[in-house]
């Protein structure tokens, strides 16, 4: 409960720096307050005191929240995080004695109060007794883009804000898989940032600013600063991509990252392909899978039909050889029964030898399909795909007796399509030699599309006319179970790690 009689809380941010970016609001909050407290180093100097210093008067209470540590280490008993949290803990006990004394307090926050600033550890401890207003500032990241005269994000780009405190591991992740970025809270960690800057692809679109709206203000390019250089108040951003020139279009500078998008939509694509997406300028692909991918400023896109992946391939490879950046996208993991294959059986042509081409993971529907069953596929297993078109139907039944005969579980691709209606047939009765007429089958169907079906049958009442090109079967093998668990519990499939011990023969 807030007591009305108690003075009031102003969180009161200042802007980037420069004092003529304080908002009005900012002003007039300072001019109304009792006391103003900021937040310092032990050195005693304040910025957001610096910034704020023309408005403040001589009868100003001040309140220097002077912090114990900030990147050194410490002997305090909870580590750096207990010391500081005892800090707060004391500081906001300080403001509060301000506050019950019927005094308004402003705490001065440099940019944004609520934008990775230490006012919100007062608000935290403190606007759920008192009332509070917080007074929003122009932030670094929107100073930083002012400063470089150039968009940080247009249309439906994501921006993505990170602190460079990330390993580098995760930073690199982010930032290949997002549109635009800024990086904050650099100084020490500018070596770990450039690098996940240059392992993600992104090095050389990356700036750099510096102090941005204040004296000493400095800005370049991301890959051009000398580590030893870079204080904390500094950012690296990734500015918009579109409208923004790409070093594709000349000769020698294209190349061919073949993509799975996963079974469906955008949950399923990894960083990785994100960022190949959207660094492409030309994405090619069975139009389905395009129709996937989200319409990007700039970028073409060549749509046809699945059964021409050779011509597809050998397009996307003259495509790069003329300069551009080009994202093949397969469905799935592009590896496994798709584009993959047909790209790199024409990059090996002779004309093609010099064009980079990078196949790039995806979800396998085999794996997406198990995930939503359970866990079918956890033993031994072999992936075989029922279409006749690029193989023979004789040499598709040798191998399913002999997965059958070995005991693998089962993931059959491409079971069915308004021209091949007989094969899923002809293949649950071949396996009926070898497996129980029990054997748990899932029939996966648009795994992650809007019309998902998954469930599962015994492997004697698989119907063929319920399976399509859309769908997927995993057929058990002997160790595979099927459990219930519970009355509404449509059943879990399982394969145990564990396989049996074979008997030993009798004396």
């Amino acid at each position: 409960m807030k007591d009305t009689s108690t003075g009031r809380l102003y969180g009161v941010g200042l802007g980037p720096g420069d004092p003529d970016l304080m908002t009005l609001r900012a002003v007039r909050a300072i001019g109304e307050a009792d006391v103003i407290a900021y937040h310092s180093a032990r050195h005693g100097r304040s910025i957001a005191r610096s910034i704020a210093a023309a408005h403040l008067r001589p009868d100003h209470i001040e309140e220097p929240l002077v912090y114990p540590v900030t990147t050194e280490t410490t002997d305090h008993p909870g580590g750096y995080r207990g010391a500081l949290e005892e800090f707060y803990e004391k500081a906001a006990a300080r403001l509060a004695a301000h506050l019950d004394a019927g005094r308004t307090v402003a705490v001065l926050a440099e940019g944004d109060p609520m934008f990775y600033g230490s006012y919100m550890h007062m608000h935290k401890r403190l606007a759920d007794r008192y009332a509070t207003e917080v007074i929003p500032g122009v932030t670094s990241v929107s100073a930083a883009a002012a400063r470089l005269g150039t968009p940080l994000v247009e249309g439906e780009e994501i921006l993505t804000i990170l602190p460079g405190t990330l390993p580098e591991e995760e930073l690199t992740a982010r930032l290949a898989a997002t549109d635009t970025a800024v990086v904050m809270k650099l100084g020490r960690t500018f070596p770990a940032v450039r690098g996940a800057f240059e392992a993600s692809g992104r090095l050389t679109e990356a700036r750099y600013v510096e102090r941005a709206t204040m004296a000493g203000e400095r800005t370049g390019d991301l890959a051009d600063i000398d580590p030893a250089s870079v204080p904390y108040f500094s950012v690296a951003v990734l500015p918009s991509r579109i409208d923004a020139p790409r070093p594709s279009g000349q000769p020698g500078s294209g190349e061919v990252a073949v993509v799975g998008t996963g079974p469906a939509g955008p949950l399923w694509l990894t960083p990785e392909t994100r960022g190949a997406l959207a660094a492409a300028d030309a994405l090619v692909g069975y139009t389905t899978y395009l129709d996937r991918v989200p319409v990007r400023p700039g970028q073409a896109r060549h749509g046809s039909d699945n059964k021409v992946e050779s011509e597809r391939a050998e397009f996307a490879l003259d495509l790069a050889r003329r300069g551009h950046r080009v994202a093949v996208v397969s469905g799935g993991d592009p590896g496994v029964f798709a584009m993959a294959t047909a790209v790199l059986e024409v990059a090996s042509q002779e004309e093609y030898a010099e064009i980079p081409v990078r196949v790039l993971p995806g979800v396998t529907a085999a794996n997406a399909a198990a995930a939503r069953a359970g866990a079918p596929l956890g033993h031994d297993y072999a992936t075989i795909s029922l279409s006749d078109r690029l193989k023979p139907w004789e040499i598709i039944a040798e191998r399913l007796r002999a997965a059958a005969s070995a005991d693998l579980v089962l993931a059959l691709y491409n079971p069915g399509s308004k021209s091949r209606t007989w094969q899923v047939a002809k293949a649950r009765d071949l396996l009926l030699e070898h497996r129980s007429p029990d054997t748990p089958v899932v029939l996966a169907r648009d795994v992650g599309g809007a019309t998902e079906s998954v469930r599962t049958v015994r492997l004697a009442d698989v119907d063929p006319a319920e399976v399509d090109m859309r769908t997927l079967l995993i057929v058990g093998s002997s160790q595979t179970r099927w459990v219930r668990r519970g009355e509404r519990d449509q059943g879990i499939v399982w394969t145990p790690r564990r396989y049996p011990e074979p008997a030993e023969p009798s004396a």
